[in-house]
């Protein structure tokens, strides 16, 4: 008894489940990715395991043979959605078999995914066709006179056909024609856009990205009226065929970055990307265990809009209301657009008030309890700092135990249903705390002082930038209790050392403060006036340096 098709794949998929990955990088160009310079060659080779184990390999190999070939059949095609695709089994599988001019026509596609008006409408048209409307060449009468969709192409592959219905086209087929007919009639389950949450301005748009990839070009597009925009679309995931938008202004981006990233992308080889861009950015930039976040993200199409007139790359991941932008630095992360939305004076007294929140959430706790360790430390003016009593626990034991307890709030705020966050709120920061002081376990100078570091850490744009500073100020603290001042520098000069030697696609990751430029620290700390800001950051090496003419 012979063994099936199918029953060999499944035997190989067993033996590749306990194998190695279905391909090996080659280190040459695993470190010219690192890196962030184009691959020129490709990046990557096949091992002789990888021939005979990997999955990935023999859907290519299957792919590119006879099976990925269209039946020119309706009931062979029913039978290979019934084998491949679970026709018959899932119930959002539809198949709609119908004759037009004597010539039986099927449609396939997803019920849910499929804008029924349109098909409704596309149905209605072709039942008026006559047997002498269609000549020999059916599918090209169909294609090119009877079909009244907006949008239609013609396919080949079997596999790429598949791919389009599953992305919520309509294929079309045609008895005794080896093509298919695709029909853009999709119809996407999405909510309407929405102020960003963690992004809101008091002036400015109201409308944010949302789940769906067409309708969050569409908003940054009816901002940006340049015919050099540009939106290149690829596909990642082996299973969820996941769309990925790459958007850069064709004559100010620079083009090495762009194929950098394109390059970058298409090494990534993976199952799926059902959490969007978290995977797709540890897939490509973020590797290791590095807390400091190597890419921006941002839900507003206006601050998108404003980082691609920069020189900027931007990175759309279908079902994620939020894009990356590419590269980005450490000072990228703590702007908002509250400071654009103001006058330049406004804009600058709120970034220094978001600086100090900063510096406060990093170094305010390890500053203090390095004065309380070491008095002689304090300067004259600082001298009434320190507590009264230490209380019942040692000071670092208090100070870890509130950072842990204030990550516990965060975590029931967030799980907690939007109703009950408000008692939750008051019942862990007032009743806990409170009994905690008066207890004795904890002094009220460490509830006020972590207080004040949470705001700060709550007032940084970027979230994941204030996750990471958290973990600094752990270090921080954990070294001077540990080496006193002698572990409060060299943990910090260790840090600064670490992220100076970041890079973000090529780019140093603390510029314009390592390596230092003038102007660019300038711009960061002052808020310039529109008409003052003539020049892109050139950081990004962008083609065109200067915004606007030059006036004499």
């Amino acid at each position: 008894m012979t063994m099936t098709d199918r029953e060999k794949d499944r035997e190989k998929d067993r033996e590749h489940s306990s194998g190695e990955p279905p391909f090996m990088y080659i280190p040459e160009a695993q470190k010219n990715e690192e890196q962030g310079i184009a691959i020129q060659t490709p990046p990557f080779e096949l091992t002789e395991r990888t021939a005979k184990h990997g999955q990935a390999l023999a859907r290519h190999d299957k792919a590119e043979g006879k099976d990925d070939v269209i039946p020119d059949s309706l009931d062979e095609v029913f039978e290979r959605l019934e084998n491949e695709v679970g026709y018959k089994v899932s119930f959002d599988i539809v198949v709609r078999e119908m004759t037009f001019g004597e010539r039986r026509v099927a449609f396939f596609y997803m019920n849910g995914l499929a804008k029924d008006t349109i098909l409704t409408e596309i149905l209605k048209r072709l039942t008026y066709l006559q047997p002498d409307d269609v000549s020999g060449d059916a599918f090209h009468d169909f294609l090119h006179l009877y079909v009244p969709a907006a949008q239609v192409d013609k396919k080949d592959k079997w596999n790429e056909m598949l791919t389009f219905v599953l992305s919520g086209a309509t294929a079309m087929f045609i008895d005794k024609e080896p093509h298919a007919i695709i029909i853009d009639a999709k119809a996407f389950p999405a909510r309407n856009p929405e102020e960003p949450t963690l992004e809101r301005v008091v002036r400015g748009s109201r409308d944010g990205f949302v789940e769906t990839l067409m309708t969050n070009i569409s908003l940054v597009r009816r901002r940006l009226r340049d015919p050099q925009l540009r939106y290149e679309l690829l596909r990642v995931g082996e299973r969820t065929q996941s769309d990925i938008c790459i958007a850069y202004i064709n004559d100010l981006a620079d083009p090495e970055l762009v194929k950098s990233i394109k390059d970058k992308i298409k090494l990534v080889h993976i199952d799926g990307l059902p959490l969007a861009d978290k995977q797709l950015e540890e897939a490509t930039v973020q590797r290791g265990w590095n807390p400091f976040p190597l890419v921006r993200y941002s839900e507003r199409p206006d601050v998108v809009a404003a980082h691609l007139l920069e020189g900027s790359v931007v990175v759309f991941v279908d079902t994620s209301p939020s894009a990356m932008l590419l590269p980005t630095t450490f000072f990228d992360l703590i702007q908002h657009a509250e400071e654009n939305r103001q006058t330049p004076f406004i804009g600058t007294y709120l970034r220094w008030v978001r600086f100090l929140g900063i510096f406060s959430s990093l170094f305010l706790l390890p500053l203090w309890l390095l004065f309380v360790v070491h008095p002689e430390l304090k300067p004259q003016a600082l001298a009434f700092l320190g507590p009264e009593k230490i209380g019942k626990l040692p000071l670092i034991v208090q100070f870890l135990i509130v950072e842990v307890g204030v990550d516990l709030m965060r975590l029931a705020s967030v799980h907690t249903p939007s109703t009950l966050a408000t008692a939750v709120s008051l019942v862990a920061a007032i009743m806990v705390g409170d009994i905690a002081v008066k207890t004795g376990l904890f002094i009220n100078e460490v509830i006020l002082y972590m207080a004040i570091a949470a705001v700060g850490m709550f007032a940084t744009p970027s979230y994941e930038l204030g996750l990471a500073n958290r973990i600094v100020r752990l270090v921080l603290i954990i070294a001077v209790s540990l080496f006193n001042a002698p572990g409060f520098v060299i943990a910090t000069t260790a840090i600064l050392m670490m992220l100076s030697m970041q890079r973000s696609f090529n780019r140093p990751y603390m510029w314009p403060f390592i390596p230092f430029d003038y102007r660019a620290m300038w711009n960061i700390i002052v808020r310039k006036p529109v008409l003052k800001n003539r020049t892109r950051p050139n950081l990004l090496r962008p083609q065109q340096s200067d915004k606007m003419p030059r006036t004499e």
